[in-house]
């Protein structure tokens, strides 16, 4: 190791193989370490690197050991066999080499995670990258406080049945769900269950930030199953793929005929051409066309088609044309203002809706007092 002995002196290496102390073998098990992090070497230099760190892996010392993998706890020198010896050493020696070396495949890191302590588990839980064949383990035995460290990090690949087990497991645990919240990405139907866990604290706060990708936006929750699936829609008007989000819940027959109403009430209307077109079964371009029919039948038709009640339709066609009659104006707070003037419209143009419904759109209107007072004197 000549490059390696250039950077050691001869007394660094009677000290790390003979040294009288602790103190003495940690000192130079750390300077030999950083030495070899510095500096290139040959095939046969890294070799006799890698059976230094096997020596020092094996010191009976807690001290040495601990130099070595503080040293060396990201380094590609450190051999794998060296790595799985650390991992499963006193935690002190184990922690930063669970939580950085790249040494492990994933098989390593799941085995970590089913043998060891809480602590390791966390530790694999907090790496820079997992697979979803490590965050499924995690997800089927880890501890809650890996669980939801492995939830927080977004680099942690999650499969959507690695995500269903871990709902499954800590549906209670409010940490845990906020954690799945703030995740960048979601399945729809991860989704969906959140809709009934994730409390009313953390919604405010995603509807406050107004930076959520459409994924993200869709885990706004409430109280309500049905309400929040409002709010679901809401955020999901951005989605590039708002077909398969309706599919989604007429799969999980979510598309109620007071769904429909409540987001039209809220301006919604492509959800609501999407929704009307999955419960017709005739295309969305065919039903845009029936739905936004100058004349009275075509509306009717097609909502007749997608079986929604008649004692209703007259609260919808109040919606659409509501809607038709309304234009943007680009100014300030445009969306909200044209929300607010859409759902007062709507209300005092139909007298014909559920009660639970109504009371549900002026509940809607809260943020804005005048508005509302004006659709409660109606």
């Amino acid at each position: 190791m000549s490059v390696t002995r250039a950077r050691l002196t001869e007394a660094d290496i009677r000290r790390l193989v003979k040294g009288d102390s602790a103190d003495d073998r940690a000192a130079a098990a750390h300077k030999l370490c950083r030495s070899i992090e510095k500096v290139a070497l040959t095939a046969e230099e890294r070799e006799a690197a890698q059976d230094i760190i096997r020596v020092l892996a094996a010191d009976a010392t807690e001290l040495v050991r601990r130099a070595l993998a503080v040293t060396l706890k990201a380094s590609p020198l450190l051999p794998r066999d060296t790595a799985l010896k650390l991992a499963r050493d006193v935690e002190a020696v184990a922690l930063p080499i669970v939580n950085f070396s790249p040494a492990f495949t994933d098989d390593d890191l799941a085995e970590i995670v089913r043998a060891g302590s809480v602590a390791k588990q966390i530790a694999v839980a907090s790496r820079d990258i997992l697979s979803p064949a490590v965050t499924s383990v995690i997800a089927e035995v880890g501890a809650k406080p890996a669980v939801e460290i492995a939830c927080a990090n977004d680099n942690a690949l999650f499969s959507e049945r690695a995500l269903d087990l871990v709902v499954d497991r800590f549906a209670d645990s409010e940490d845990i769900t906020k954690a799945l919240a703030y995740r960048a990405v979601l399945p729809v139907s991860i989704s969906e269950r959140l809709v009934k866990l994730v409390s009313d604290t953390v919604r405010e706060h995603l509807v406050a930030r107004h930076s959520l990708r459409p994924e993200t936006a869709m885990e706004l929750a409430a109280a309500a199953r049905e309400r929040a699936t409002v709010d679901l829609v809401e955020q999901a008007a951005v989605s590039t793929d708002i077909a398969e989000f309706v599919r989604h819940l007429a799969r999980n027959r979510r598309l109620t005929p007071s769904l429909l109403l409540r987001a039209l009430g809220r301006g919604q209307m492509p959800f609501f051409e999407h929704a009307v077109a999955e419960l017709a079964g005739v295309a969305h371009q065919r039903t845009w066309l029936m739905i936004h029919d100058a004349g009275p039948l075509g509306l009717r038709a097609i909502y007749d088609r997608a079986g929604l009640p008649s004692r209703l339709f007259a609260a919808f066609r109040a919606g659409v044309d509501a809607y038709r009659s309304l234009q943007f104006d680009g100014g300030h707070r445009d969306r909200e203002r044209f929300q607010e003037r859409m759902i007062q419209r709507f209300l005092t143009a139909q007298p014909y809706a559920a009660k639970d419904d109504i009371n549900y759109l002026l509940e809607r209107l809260d943020r804005a007092p005048d508005v509302a007072a004006q659709a409660n004197a109606a």
